[in-house]
């Protein structure tokens, strides 16, 4: 039993870490970054660098990048070429000796975000406001390329300090620790656990406001005082909160109620489009002006927030990769809508919503050739897409019909437990859901992610023979192109 921590491979441990962000506000805000760490080698071997996975520097605005050792400024070099596809943002530090084994090291990595190209769900710099998503935005300390070195993983403690302008309020991951207000500012100090969700962080000059009693009530965090009352859409919000926390499982212990948090600069989290826009952080929701301007009460407004909510789940709690963000990272949240409406409405609801999706499956494949959706990606063009996020929410449907309700939700509830901070693909997924289930579904996820259209057997189930009937024979020439 002690075998488990003798050192098998080159390899390092974070004994200490601890971040600071500061924000800077006006017409060129900032956010600036200290990260410090307190490394060991701790594995079998001196060790010559560190790689560091690092923010992208055109998608952030990632800038003026510092990095010491022990003290000392330290250079930054390229990967090998044969790194390049795997780490494209990571840079190699070298030590100007070797790290011997056993010996302890102090890293600093200090830089700024400052006009980043994707101001979505990764990171938002707006005059009054800033975000940092759950991921991407702080340094990863890579493990040395050796297939049994371990990555090095955060410690027991973390603390996260975020400077901000007097009279802004902040979020950020774990739990608030204590709050300092001064001349040059307020630091708000918060306390990370190792098993607690990764840390988003974001704050403003913002107003405040509540659709209920402090302890059970939405909060809404806005630039400018709300214009009507938040309490009836509160209440549907909450409303899908419990309902997803119930199926799917409670998203974090620090999270008491979540917040609805404006941003000023955001925009649609799907890539390429603009306008009313949500992004999920974990234990809320960042909403654009465009989108609160439409009413808290609006079908929209109610729709993107119930999406986005959904995303604390499939998208912070587990999430995916280039060729699975569409058909699981989108497709998931709007299943988990669909959960939610059904919480709320029964099976009429659940139906009624099933029929709004193939209806927008059938008109956008009257717009353009499908894309078989097992390779659907959210850089595909609109009209593609749009076939694609509507298939992919029937797609889940589909499974549940299959499955059971109780086996499929368990499954996935039991898949975000186990795979809670990793990326999830549709092997991991279907694996999952056929133990949960206690069947094969290997014949429903090669149709539906390899072929093109949607089963009769489904059409039928949903729309009645007649129906199905006429779709298909109006689909058939789209799938034969």
């Amino acid at each position: 039993m002690c075998a488990c921590a003798v050192p098998l491979a080159p390899g390092y441990k974070i004994l200490k870490e601890s971040r600071e962000i500061r924000f800077t506000p006006g017409d060129m805000p900032e956010v600036r970054l200290n990260a410090h760490y307190t490394l060991k080698n701790s594995g079998t071997t001196n060790l010559e660098f560190i790689d560091i996975d690092l923010p992208d520097e055109k998608i952030y605005g990632r800038s003026d990048l510092r990095v010491e050792w022990d003290g000392r400024a330290a250079k930054l070099v390229s990967l090998p070429e044969e790194y390049h596809s795997s780490a494209s943002s990571a840079l190699r530090m070298p030590f100007d000796s070797a790290w011997k084994r056993g010996q302890v090291g102090e890293l600093a990595v200090e830089y700024g975000f400052r006009s980043p190209a994707d101001i979505g769900d990764r990171i938002t710099v707006g005059a009054e406001d800033f975000h940092l998503g759950s991921r991407g935005w702080s340094p990863a300390l890579q493990p040395p390329k050796h297939f049994l070195s371990p990555y090095p993983r955060r410690p027991d403690v973390t603390t996260f300090t975020v400077v901000t302008p007097n009279g802004f309020q902040a979020l950020g991951g774990g739990r608030l620790k204590g709050r300092k207000q001064s001349s040059g500012g307020t630091e708000y100090r918060f306390e990370l656990q190792r098993n607690d969700l990764t840390p988003s962080l974001l704050a403003g000059r913002y107003v405040t406001s509540s659709s209920g009693a402090k302890a059970s009530g939405i909060v809404f965090w806005t630039l400018e005082p709300l214009k009507e009352d938040p309490r009836a859409a509160g209440e549907k919000i909450m409303t899908v909160w419990k309902a997803l926390e119930s199926d799917f499982g409670p998203l974090d212990k620090n999270i008491r109620v979540p917040h609805i948090v404006e941003s000023a600069t955001l925009r649609e989290h799907v890539e390429g489009e603009a306008g009313p826009g949500a992004a999920a952080f974990p234990g809320g929701v960042l909403v654009n002006p465009a989108l609160l301007s439409l009413g808290l009460d609006s079908d929209t407004f109610q729709a993107r927030v119930t999406h986005a909510l959904a995303h604390n789940w499939f998208g912070d709690e587990v999430y995916f990769g280039r060729f699975t963000a569409l058909g699981l990272g989108e497709g998931l949240p709007e299943y988990a809508t669909i959960v939610a409406e059904e919480a709320a409405n029964g099976a009429a609801g659940r139906r009624r919503r099933v029929t709004e999706y193939l209806r927008d499956y059938d008109d956008g494949r009257n717009q353009a050739e499908e894309n078989p959706l097992g390779v659907s990606a959210l850089s595909d063009p609109p009209e593609q897409r749009r076939i694609a996020l509507a298939k992919a929410a029937l797609f889940f449907v589909a499974v549940e019909d299959d499955c059971g309700e109780k086996p499929m939700r368990d499954g996935l509830r039991e898949l975000i437990t186990l795979l809670r901070g990793q990326e999830v693909d549709y092997d991991t997924l279907r694996s999952q859901l056929e133990q949960s289930c206690g069947k094969s579904l290997a014949g429903l996820f090669r149709v539906w992610l390899n072929d093109k259209g949607i089963p009769p057997d489904f059409r039928t189930r949903y729309e009645g023979p007649t129906a199905s009937a006429r779709r298909e024979v109006h689909t058939v020439p789209n799938s034969l192109n």
